[in-house]
């Protein structure tokens, strides 16, 4: 990427930097305040979160997921940790992920030496292994899995004895088509083997507070605790205070939904009339895109007009025609982008 990110800082107007989804919104005011007033905390932090924590993660997980039965919860450490380590956590020898991905699922099996196997969205095609990951919406394509897709997951859990990790972190951001949805809310009670792993990065762009949690099964909840708690993986109080802020506000994050909407908007309306086509892109903050050409010819395109995006092959192997454009841009970058893509038509 370095040779384009220069290329696109040679721009008369700089470079619009739309290859890493990192937030560039304001962190709400209410959930800084708790953050600050929580500042004294000389003790040790409890792993499995404060009462007020846990009691606002179980509220959240029954009004907005739709959990239901017997479920627990954990804090996390932003949830690309616990990507990167749960196949270490659970012992799992055999680990699917998507087949375009965010690299980490890949990352978290090589870490733990795990056989990995890259598998379609259909979990009637799976083979067996001890931990399968779906993301929905996706990363990077912003796919959101159907009801049936999901029902053909937790079936292939309940016949492999399997866990599943489903990365929900931008279940909040939906833009066209249906809503995402939870997969503890299709299990309608039946949460065993399942896992639920959220982020509040994005939600509440708390990404520089590294502040995530986990909902589901409470055995393999459990499980990580212990680990969790032991290898000193504990979110420090302050950030437990504002991740209770967080959780208890819904309105911050429509808020935040609105604006990456307007952006996805206005941007993809230039990309098309640039000869794009957007694939998927149903939710989150990213428009997955291609021109059916070599992932690379894209990025230089854009490289020349001071736009910085990321290559599908970055992904796996099946995106790269595409390239992934992230809406964590302020509304007067995207605006420039998009003039930027119009004037070079």
């Amino acid at each position: 990427m370095a040779p384009f990110g220069a290329r696109a800082r040679e721009h008369t107007g700089g470079i619009i930097d739309l290859s890493q989804g990192t937030p560039v919104d304001a962190t709400p005011e209410f959930i800084q305040q708790e953050l600050k007033s929580a500042a004294n905390s000389p003790g040790y932090p409890l792993t499995i979160g404060t009462p007020e924590l846990r009691s606002a993660m179980r509220n959240w997980a029954t009004n907005v997921l739709g959990a239901s039965g017997e479920f627990d919860v954990l804090p996390t450490i932003g949830s690309k940790e616990l990507v990167a380590w749960l196949p270490t956590i659970l012992q799992a020898k055999t680990v699917l992920y998507p087949r375009v991905a965010y690299p980490t699922y890949l990352v978290g099996s090589m870490i733990h030496q795990s056989t990995n196997i890259a598998v379609d969205i259909d979990a009637k095609s799976w083979p067996k292994s001890d931990l399968a990951w779906i993301n929905s919406p996706s990363n990077p394509t912003g796919r959101v899995h159907s009801e049936s897709e999901l029902e053909a997951v937790i079936a292939y859990a309940r016949e492999h004895n399997t866990v599943i990790a489903s990365d929900e972190c931008y279940i909040n951001f939906p833009a066209t088509g249906p809503k995402p949805i939870s997969i503890l809310k299709v299990a309608a009670g039946n949460n065993k083997n399942l896992l639920a792993v959220h982020s509040m990065s994005k939600r509440s762009n708390l990404a520089g507070y590294r502040a995530g949690l986990i909902v589901g099964d409470p055995g393999l909840i459990a499980e990580i605790r212990e680990v969790r708690k032991h290898a000193g993986m504990l979110t420090p109080l302050p950030i437990q205070r504002a991740m209770t802020a967080a959780l208890g506000d819904e309105e911050h994050v429509a808020i935040q939904a609105a604006r990456y909407a307007n952006r996805r908007e206005i941007l993809s309306s230039a990309l098309i009339a640039a000869g794009f086509q957007i694939d998927f892109s149903n939710a989150g903050l990213y428009i997955w895109c291609t021109r059916n050409e070599d992932c690379w010819n894209s990025v230089s395109w854009l490289a020349d007009i001071g736009i910085l995006a990321t290559p599908g092959i970055f992904y796996g192997e099946a995106g790269a025609q595409h390239i992934r454009i992230a809406m964590t841009a302020t509304d007067a970058q995207i605006a420039d982008a998009a003039g930027r893509i119009m004037k070079s038509l």
